[in-house]
C-alpha cells in the first residue's frame, strides 16, 4: 500500500496489549546466543528488526526456533563463532542489530562484513569502532570512514580499558557492554561527553544481570565489567514496547473515554514508560498499574522539557503539541538527526503541513499549534515512528494521509489495524 488515509477520527477508546519491546527483544536474542544453555523467550517482538537479528544468528550457526508462543535460542558457551567462518550480513535499518553484532563478532574467530540499507550507511558507527579497537579488536571500514559497512577479522577481544563517546547514540555503549563479559580480560569503559538516552543503558544492564553478568558503574560515566561470561536464565519475558505505548496513550489523552495499554507499567525497565509523566505534565489524566497504564483526556497545555532521556517518545510529544494550548518546546534531542531519518528536519517539515508554526534548532523543536489543523499528506521517509506518531493528527478533525504506511513493519507490523480498532465513531 502506497498510502493510507485516516479520519477524521472523533476519538479512540479501549484497551490494547502491546507487542514486545524491540530494544529488549534484540538484546535478549543476542544475550541468549552468547549464553551457556537454552533460553526460551516469551513475547518476543516479531517485526523486521527482530527478523533481521534472527536471520543473522541463523547465518552464524546459532539455532533460533519457535516453541508454541515463544522462541528458543540454543546458546553456545561464549563467542558466537569460533570456527573461522566468513559471513556477510545485511542488517537493513536495524541499529539494534548491526551495532551489537559488530561488537559481539569480535569475540570469536572468523571474518565478517556487516552492512545495511542505504540510510544505515549514513548512520555513524565510528565511536563504536574506536572503542572496540582500543579493546584489541581488528575492525575497519570497507567504504567511508565512520560508517557501515564494517569488516571484522575476529580473533578475540582482549579487554582492558577504553573510552567511548556517549553524545551520539547510547547503542555504542550498549554494544560494547554486551560483548564485554566475554572479553579475555575485564573491561573498563569510560564515557566521554554527555551520555544520551540513559534509560536504554539501564535496559542493557538489567538484561545483562538476568544472564549472570557482573557490571558496576558510577553514575553512567564509568563501567567495570567482569569477564565471567553469560548463563541462560532459562526463560525470559519481553516487556511490551513502551515506545509503541505512547501513541495509544496520547490518543487516549486527546479525545474519548480513555485508552489503557497492557504489557508496560509502573514496574517497567524501559525509559519510555516515563511518557506517562509527560502526559500528566501536559494535563492528561493518567493511571499507572504494575503492568499497565491508562490515559484519559484533560485540558492539555504546552510544556518546555528536556526529553533526551526518551527520544523516541519525544516524537509523540511533538505531535501531541498540536492539541495543547500554548507553545511546546522539546529540547536536547540532537540525536534525532542520526536515526532512521533526520527526525528533527522531518518532524518540523511535516508539522508545518498541518498548520503548526515550528522553529527547528540544532537540538530542539518549538511548536505552536494552529487554530485548526489542516488536512495533510505526511511523508514518512521510511521511518516507522514518523508513520505512527502522525496517525494521531487524524484526531484533529481532518483527514490525514500517511505515505508508505508499511514502514511500521520495522517494529509494529499491525499498528494501523490496532489503532483503527479503537476508533469510537
Amino acid at each position: 500500500m502506497d498510502a493510507l488515509t485516516l479520519g477524521p477520527i472523533k476519538s479512540l477508546s479501549g484497551e490494547i496489549r502491546l507487542p514486545g519491546s524491540k530494544s529488549i527483544s534484540n538484546r535478549t536474542l543476542l544475550l541468549a546466543a552468547l549464553a551457556r544453555g537454552r533460553t526460551r523467550i516469551v513475547n518476543l517482538l516479531e517485526s523486521e528488526d527482530t527478523e533481521l537479528m534472527r536471520r543473522a544468528l541463523d547465518a552464524l550457526g546459532i539455532p533460533v526456533s519457535r516453541d508454541g508462543d515463544a522462541w528458543v535460542v540454543e546458546g553456545g558457551d561464549g563467542p558466537l563463532v569460533t570456527d573461522g567462518r566468513r559471513a556477510e550480513l545485511n542488517l537493513g535499518l536495524a541499529g539494534t542489530a548491526i551495532r551489537p553484532l559488530a561488537a559481539a563478532l569480535t569475540l570469536g574467530n572468523g571474518e565478517f562484513t556487516l552492512d545495511g540499507a542505504p540510510r544505515m550507511r549514513e548512520r555513524p558507527i565510528g565511536h563504536l569502532v574506536d572503542a572496540l579497537r582500543d579493546l584489541g579488536a581488528s575492525i575497519d571500514y570497507t567504504a567511508a570512514n565512520g560508517f557501515p559497512p564494517v569488516r571484522i577479522r575476529a580473533g578475540g577481544l582482549a579487554g582492558g580499558e577504553a573510552e567511548i563517546d556517549g553524545s551520539v547514540s547510547s547503542q555504542f555503549l550498549t554494544s560494547v557492554l554486551l560483548a564485554a563479559p566475554l572479553a579475555q580480560r575485564p573491561v573498563t569503559l569510560s564515557v566521554r561527553g554527555e551520555l544520551v538516552s540513559k534509560p536504554y543503558i539501564d535496559i542493557t544492564l538489567d538484561l545483562m544481570a538476568r544472564f549472570g553478568a557482573e557490571v558496576r558503574h558510577a553514575v553512567h560515566q564509568r563501567f567495570e565489567v567482569a569477564n565471567t561470561g553469560y548463563r541462560s536464565p532459562g526463560e525470559c519475558l519481553v516487556e511490551g514496547d513502551a515506545s509503541a505505548a505512547t501513541y495509544f496513550l496520547a490518543a487516549g489523552a486527546i479525545a474519548g473515554r480513555g485508552v489503557r495499554v497492557h504489557g508496560v507499567g509502573a514496574a517497567s525497565i524501559q525509559g519510555d514508560a516515563a511518557f506517562a509523566d509527560v502526559l500528566e505534565a501536559m494535563g492528561a489524566q493518567v493511571e499507572r498499574r504494575t503492568a499497565s497504564i491508562a490515559a484519559q483526556p484533560g485540558p492539555l497545555t504546552g510544556i518546555d522539557a528536556d526529553l533526551n532521556y526518551i527520544p523516541d517518545a519525544a516524537m509523540t510529544v511533538a505531535v501531541l503539541a498540536l492539541f495543547a494550548k500554548g507553545t511546546t518546546r522539546i529540547g536536547n534531542i540532537a540525536n534525532w538527526r542520526v536515526k532512521e531519518t533526520d527526525r528533527l528536519a522531518a518532524m518540523a517539515r511535516e508539522l508545518r503541513k498541518l498548520g503548526a508554526n515550528v522553529q527547528e534548532g540544532p537540538d530542539h523543536l518549538t511548536i505552536e499549534p494552529p487554530p485548526a489543523l489542516q488536512p495533510a499528506t505526511i511523508e514518512t521517509y521510511g521511518d516507522h515512528r514518523m508513520a505512527m506518531c502522525f496517525s494521531l493528527a487524524a484526531l484533529g478533525g481532518v483527514p490525514i494521509t500517511i505515505k508508505d504506511p508499511g514502514c511500521v513493519a520495522k517494529t509494529f507490523p499491525d499498528y494501523f489495524e490496532k489503532f483503527t480498532a479503537l476508533i469510537d465513531n
